[in-house]
């Protein structure tokens, strides 16, 4: 098995509370209302939302892949940090055993937030890993972020 880790780094305008209960808490249930190409749905398959939790996401209509199971392994909401393994499903190509993702969200200079992401790629044997794919990933994280960024501004007394 290989082991291949990236990291991603973006801002956001939104401070790290608001955006944490908004894209990590609860973006189960905003993502499909507000991003359906995005995400259909999400199901829980089991657990309680905590970690260990299994949830299953449909994404939307025309997307190349049709669903990922994720693992929640980490929910720290004193410090922002939130981590989930995707475990099953077809965007892991038949190669790759598990993508495990850490997202820390830290108070910007400017009252927004500095969003910090690591994943790491577990592969099956000595599959190598894509960085288009690793790319692609990476662009649709960071437009997830900001959809929700925009709703948030459109709805001021959301997630307060």
């Amino acid at each position: 098995m290989g082991v291949f880790t990236y990291e991603n780094e973006f801002t956001s305008t939104i401070p790290p509370a608001r955006l944490f209960k908004a894209f990590l808490l609860d973006g189960d249930n905003i993502i499909p209302k507000i991003a359906p190409q995005a995400v259909k749905h999400v199901e829980i398959l089991e657990g309680d939302g905590g970690p260990g939790t299994i949830k299953k996401v449909t994404f939307g209509e025309g997307n190349k892949f049709t669903y990922v199971k994720q693992r929640v392994d980490k929910v720290d909401q004193d410090n922002f940090t939130y981590g989930h393994s995707l475990i099953e499903g077809d965007v892991l190509m038949g190669k790759i055993e598990k993508i495990s993702t850490e997202t820390k969200l830290v108070a910007s200079p400017d009252g927004g937030s500095i969003v910090k992401a690591t994943n790491t790629y577990y592969t099956i044997g000595d599959a190598e890993i894509d960085e288009k794919h690793v790319k692609i990933g990476k662009e649709k994280a960071v437009g997830l972020f900001k959809i929700v960024e925009g709703y948030l501004h459109a709805n001021p007394d959301a997630y307060n």
